[in-house]
């Protein structure tokens, strides 16, 4: 199965459908009038389509298990169609097309099972998704080419040549792959004055976006916080709430990271751990939906 541990819960939604194509009136008719001599044909395929919904992860190998929060069939008559409409709702880390796929397709096995002996003719078509939101497909296209970003590394010992950089390195890629070009890289030591210079220098820039990494945590040379906090002029604590909270799934010290994260003015500034797996975890619980803000900032809606 593909791996998902790293995305995060949002609402995912999906409509599918799929037709029964009847040989003759008088079969939509007795639908209609509720005279199949099988019983009630559109409630019994109603409930068989839940049920198919529910175990979609049972029948297709591949496919998560997830909870269904919302499911509805419904059917529309036009000449001699069937027409089945499946909409499945949940709020987890991947989509549900299939489920909503596979409730029409068992809801019109449902009903070709119980036409066939009034109609010798009828046949399943159109199988199909109509609509799916959330996750990627739900993520704007957000304009990146013109920001302008920089990482600056806070680490005592990378700055001595003692340890190779991974952390900000793994940064300057990940902005390159959301399509920021413009990107300074740095290393200063953990120093409150080095790390405002920095700030300082970026904001004369025109910098956008600015990613400090390490110096989040709790020893006595973890300053960043410190230095970064006199520059906020509008703090936005739920960038941090979120990563931290994306973390403490996976690794449950990710709590006593200090970071904090706002705007100096009109530069968004992050500060993040120093660990590499810890930024690629706040990475993934970040991007792309963070570089939102600048949208929002210049006055469009959310």
């Amino acid at each position: 199965m593909v791996d998902i541990t790293f995305k995060t819960f949002t609402l995912r939604k999906a409509i599918a459908a799929a037709t029964i194509k009847t040989s003759n009136i008088s079969t939509v008719e007795a639908v209609k009038n509720g005279t199949v001599p099988k019983g009630n044909i559109l409630e019994f395929a109603r409930a068989s389509a839940l049920l198919a919904i529910k175990k979609t992860s049972d029948v297709i190998p591949d496919c998560h298990p997830l909870p269904v929060e919302f499911a509805s069939i419904n059917y529309e008559m036009n000449d001699l169609n069937i027409n089945i409409t499946v909409e499945v709702h949940t709020i987890y880390k991947t989509g549900v097309e299939v489920e909503a796929m596979h409730g029409a397709s068992v809801a019109a096995l449902v009903i070709y099972d119980m036409l066939k002996p009034i109609d010798k003719n009828v046949e399943i078509s159109n199988i199909k998704l109509l609509e799916k939101q959330g996750g990627k497909s739900n993520q704007k296209n957000m304009e990146t080419e013109n920001l302008k970003a920089a990482v600056v590394v806070c680490s005592d010992s990378v700055s001595q040549g003692i340890k190779e950089d991974t952390s900000g390195k793994f940064l300057v890629e990940s902005l390159n792959n959301q399509g920021i070009n413009h990107i300074d890289y740095s290393i200063v030591p953990d120093d409150i004055l080095d790390i405002r210079q920095q700030i300082e220098l970026h904001k004369s820039k025109g910098c956008d976006l600015l990613l400090f990494t390490g110096g989040t945590g709790l020893s006595n040379r973890d300053v960043t916080p410190e230095a970064v906090q006199p520059f906020i002029t509008k703090e936005i604590p739920g960038i941090m709430e979120t990563a931290r909270n994306y973390g403490q799934d996976r690794v449950k010290t990710s709590m006593l990271s200090r970071g904090i994260a706002g705007f100096s003015d009109d530069m968004l500034i992050l500060t993040l751990p120093g660990s590499a797996c810890a930024v690629k975890e706040y990475v993934q619980a970040l991007f792309p939906q963070i570089l939102h803000v600048f949208s929002v900032k210049n006055g469009d809606s959310h």
